[in-house]
């Protein structure tokens, strides 16, 4: 994934795209602020592809919101570029899977874990999380969990 961002940030530098090239230098900041982080924590191994991912979602969604504060602010403009941002950033996610494909994972991962109340929320998300990072908005998942156990 790193190799992948990095040839990218060459070839945006080779064609001049300078938005292309800044988001890729955002992505290659947060990245390496991980890895310090990491590296305080004692961890010597660099980060690995599932912190990459979870970095890059974050990035999309503080940029979501970021637009829409923007546009609650007559900021179109600004609005634009954050959403140009979360494009470039996406290339980089696997593909998001869509409402359906989410309720039949939530649904799987419930009965993997064998969870059967609310008090084993967290061992359905940790199964979600294990296998779908970067490709599930957990924020809305959350939610969906929750009825799901407890029959709402």
């Amino acid at each position: 994934m790193r190799d992948t961002i990095n040839s990218a940030l060459k070839q945006a530098m080779r064609d001049k795209d300078a938005s292309r090239l800044s988001t890729l230098r955002l992505i290659n900041a947060a990245i390496k602020d991980r890895e310090i982080a990491a590296r305080g924590e004692g961890r010597e191994e660099s980060v690995s592809e599932d912190e990459v991912l979870a970095i890059l979602g974050k990035m999309v969604k503080q940029r979501q919101e970021s637009a829409r504060a923007y546009e609650e602010g007559n900021r179109l403009d600004l609005a634009e570029r954050e959403r140009a941002e979360i494009l470039i950033i996406e290339e980089y996610l696997p593909r998001q899977l869509g409402e359906a494909e989410v309720q039949k994972v939530v649904a799987e991962a419930i009965a993997e874990t064998g969870a059967d109340s609310i008090r084993d929320m967290g061992k359905v998300m940790g199964a979600l999380k294990a296998k779908y990072t970067g490709q599930i908005d957990f924020g809305a998942v959350g939610p969906m969990v929750k009825a799901a156990l407890t029959g709402g």
